[in-house]
C-alpha cells in the first residue's frame, strides 16, 4: 500500500508541486507531511489536494488556502 497525494489547481486539474513527496507507507505519514509543507506547495502554485491509498480516492479536493475567517 502506498499513501500518495494529487496536487490539483482549483478547478481541480492536476498541477507539478513545488516539492515532490515520495510514497508514504501510511495515512498519518501522509497527512504529517502536508501539514509541514502545505505553505509551500500553495506558493508553488497547488491549490488542492486529494489523498489516494494506491489508486483508492480516500477524501479531497481539500483546500490548501488559509481559512480567511
Amino acid at each position: 500500500m502506498a499513501w500518495t497525494w494529487r496536487f490539483e489547481k482549483s478547478d481541480g486539474t492536476e498541477t507539478e508541486p513545488a516539492l515532490q513527496p515520495e510514497e508514504f507507507t501510511t495515512q498519518g505519514d501522509a497527512e504529517s507531511w502536508i501539514g509541514e509543507y502545505w505553505k509551500e506547495l500553495l506558493d508553488g502554485g497547488a491549490d488542492q489536494v486529494t489523498l489516494f491509498d494506491d489508486t483508492t480516492k480516500i477524501y479531497g479536493p481539500m483546500s490548501l488556502q488559509a481559512d480567511q475567517g
